[in-house]
């Protein structure tokens, strides 16, 4: 058995939801991507503005996109992260792609991420494409141990220069 930190309680794990976000929730997962841009600060280079914030553009034309669909990801009823869909695709079979995937360190190596992305694929059939940057390695091992988890359909993996960066992009179909 793992050693969990004392404050998570595992023997709930099993109770991972996505809760579609609207409105006010919309507001939350962006003011969670401060955590999202710190953590992929390690990676690509961003800085701190000069209140101390990282300078995140308005995601409201993002939410108004009839293709973008935003997700809490909660465990027992507390807010441990967050995901989108959209259709912004590199490869052009795709239909869906994540366009962000945040979960909170507290949460990480419980299995939250992996239930998360079961239950999101669930919510969409058709192809999909996702990818991470090459430098970010523990998404390196998340992908490729969840993706083949998460469906039995046959998977490509691409190696892409995507915004600048060398990453690895699986697409596959969920039906």
């Amino acid at each position: 058995m793992q050693n969990f930190p004392r404050w998570i309680d595992t023997s709930e794990m099993n109770t991972v939801e996505l809760l579609e976000a609207k409105g006010e929730n919309l507001q939350r997962i962006e003011n969670m991507m401060q955590f999202y841009m710190y953590d992929f600060s390690e990676w690509i280079p961003l800085s701190f503005n000069d209140e101390g914030w990282f300078s995140i553009r308005s995601k409201a034309e993002y939410w108004a996109k009839p293709s973008t669909r935003a997700f809490l990801i909660i465990v027992n009823d507390e807010v441990a992260g967050f995901v989108t869909v959209d259709d912004e695709v590199t490869h052009p079979e795709a239909n869906f792609s994540i366009g962000y995937f945040f979960v909170g360190r507290k949460f990480r190596g419980l299995g939250v991420g992996t239930a998360a992305v079961k239950k999101l694929l669930g919510l969409f059939s058709g192809c999909w494409q996702i990818f991470h940057t090459n430098q970010n390695v523990s998404a390196s091992a998340f992908w490729k141990k969840v993706i083949p988890e998460a469906t039995l359909n046959t998977i490509s993996v691409h190696s892409e220069f995507i915004d600048g960066y060398d990453c690895t992009l699986y697409k596959f179909r969920h039906e």
